[in-house]
Order: structure tokens, then sequence, then C-alpha cells
């Protein structure tokens, strides 16, 4: 078992096997090419680009990435974070470095776009974060959030069952979009675009079981134009101003 001194680390969790079955299933690979689908929309503006993946150990969208051209560094906390992704290291598609999220080992702007998913809403020093993931970023900077303005207004009800069903699960910060953009507009960033991927939490969809259900309902608040309003977790992505 691999020990750290950083003290936000919570991408050791998001890293590994048992997080990952939460993902499992017809459900859970319709939550993840959703997630990989909105992301690479986001990316198409910079083909080629290079990404660093902030607390992507939970590999979610190596493959998508090293699919579509994308020079991809992985930093996580740990050694220990790197095993779900270590064949992509192995034949070397991909890096990865372990280092500090508050502190991350990189000059300003050493990578096109930075993206870090499954973390901000576990970072209890979130401002320095943000401002990190801005500092190494030349172009753009992508990231998921639980935001408040949705129907995680009732995520405290369905804690206890969340609990229930994942066994380990953490409780979550939930944010508004301006209170992300105030920081990166200050940090020289202007708000780029984002998609709210679903209208139901997510919780309620693995309670079902049945993704071909959930798909035709969440299509329904998709096309009645909810999920634009009350989505959640939002995919954000923010530009470099010139």
């Amino acid at each position: 078992m691999y020990s750290t001194a950083f003290t936000e680390t919570a991408d050791i969790v998001t890293s590994s096997d048992e997080y990952a079955n939460r993902f499992a299933g017809k459900v859970g690979e319709w939550f993840l090419k959703t997630q990989e689908e909105a992301t690479l929309k986001m990316l198409a503006p910079y083909p080629g680009a290079s990404v660093l993946d902030v607390g992507g150990g939970h590999g979610q969208l190596t493959d998508g990435l090293v699919r579509n051209g994308y020079k991809v560094t992985v930093l996580g906390s740990s050694e220990e974070c790197k095993s779900r992704i270590q064949p992509y290291i192995d034949n070397g598609k991909i890096h990865f470095t372990a280092g500090n999220i508050l502190s991350l080992p990189f000059p300003d702007r050493s990578f096109d776009v930075v993206i870090s998913y499954r973390l901000l809403a576990h970072v209890n020093k979130w401002q320095a974060f943000l401002g990190e993931l801005s500092r190494v970023a030349s172009k753009a900077v992508v990231l998921d959030y639980p935001e408040v303005c949705s129907l995680n207004y009732i995520a405290p009800l369905l804690f206890p069952v969340k609990k229930w069903l994942e066994g380990n699960t953490r409780e979550f910060t939930c944010f508004r979009k301006r209170q992300l953009l105030r920081l990166f507009n200050a940090a020289g960033f202007g708000e780029a675009a984002s998609i709210r991927q679903f209208f139901l939490p997510m919780v309620l969809h693995r309670i079902f079981g049945l993704a071909e259900i959930s798909m035709a309902i969440e299509g329904i608040f998709r096309l009645t134009g909810l999920t634009g309003i009350l989505g959640s977790p939002v995919i954000l992505s923010v530009q470099r101003k010139l």
C-alpha cells in the first residue's frame, strides 16, 4: 500500500477497483458513454491537444482520449492511482505522474487542456485546486461537478440510500456554475460551454438498474428541456481569454 503526505487525496478512492464497480453493468456503461461523448464534444476544438487528466486514475476517459488522438498525462495523488490505467502506461500511450493536486508539478501553461472528473466535489480546498488547474492550462479547463440548481437539492434525502447501494460512498459538495466561473474568470478564463448530463440523480438510475428504461426517461427530460435547466452532473468547459 502506498502512502502520501498530501492533504487532498480524494482521487485515491476514485482510482480504486471498488469505485469502478459503481459503474459496472449496463447502467454504468451508459453513464460512462454519456460522459465520454460530452467530453469529446468539449475537446473537439482542440484536436491532438496535450491533455492533463488530474485525478484520472479511474480511467473513465482514458480510452476515449487515446482513441481520439489526444496526448494524455494522468496525475494521481499516489502511485497506487495508476493501477487501473497501467496497460496504457506500459504500452506508452499515456504518461502518469504522482503529485499534489494543490501544487501540480508542472510549469505554467504546460498543457493545452486540463481536465478533472469525479474529484472537485470531494476537494476541501477547491479554490486552490481550481487555481492549479487554471495555472497549467494554456487553452482550456474541462471538469465535472454536481450542480446546486438541480435535483441534487434532494441529495441529502437520498444519501442513506446511496450509501446502502454503494457501500463506501462519500458526501459531496454541490456548486453553482456562477460560483466556479467567478474563480475561472479571475484566472483569465471565460465559459466555452456546459452540458448537463442527467435530470434524475444517478443513484436513482442505479436503483432502477434498467438502462433502457433510464435512457428512455432521460431522453424525455432532455427533449422537454428540463435536463438543460436542472440536470447534473455538469461538464463545464472554460477557455483561456486571448
